[in-house]
């Protein structure tokens, strides 16, 4: 199992109020611009409440005509939890790439998963949201704390790793 970093510590002054944040969302063509991912393995549709590199949500539209629903499980269909998984980490993707202004393209690596749980399971019609919290930042490594959810229930958690490389 892999040590991920502890969560970082932001001293802030309690005289000094925080400054509003603007959150920005990106649609899809702008989650295609960071991602290599596409159909069938692209698992995010669009971020919203993007605080920097900070966190996000993503939001995944599940459908029935999903590939993987063929199989798993024929007149039962249920996600498959590595795909929730790898839906986070390319939430957490976007953003790190948003983050990180750079002149030459990068990619975004999945690195490390650790502490994972699937709560219950996830099928054709839920909207799946990733949010997703930085816990921890080194040069080009990230570390996240992912929460799945459907209707505000949680459905999965991990905390995951990722590794920003230039291509």
């Amino acid at each position: 199992m892999s040590e991920t970093p502890q969560p970082e510590n932001e001293a802030k002054s309690a005289a000094e109020p925080a400054p509003a944040k603007v959150l920005q969302s990106v649609d899809i063509q702008r989650v295609l611009a960071c991602l290599p991912h596409r159909y069938p393995f692209l698992l995010v549709d669009r971020v919203e409440q993007i605080d920097g590199d900070l966190s996000c949500v993503g939001i995944k539209n599940v459908t029935a005509n999903e590939p993987h629903f063929q199989g798993h499980f024929p007149g039962n269909p249920v996600m498959p939890g590595v795909l929730i998984m790898e839906g986070m980490a390319q939430t957490a993707g976007v953003i790190c790439v948003l983050g990180k202004e750079r002149e030459t393209p990068s990619l975004v690596y999945f690195m490390t998963i650790d502490e994972a749980k699937f709560r219950r399971p996830v099928v054709p019609g839920d909207v799946l949201e990733y949010h997703m919290t930085r816990i921890a930042r080194r040069r080009n490594m990230w570390w996240y704390r992912g929460e799945a959810k459907v209707r505000g229930e949680l459905v999965a958690e991990a905390r995951l790793g990722a590794m920003i490389m230039e291509t």
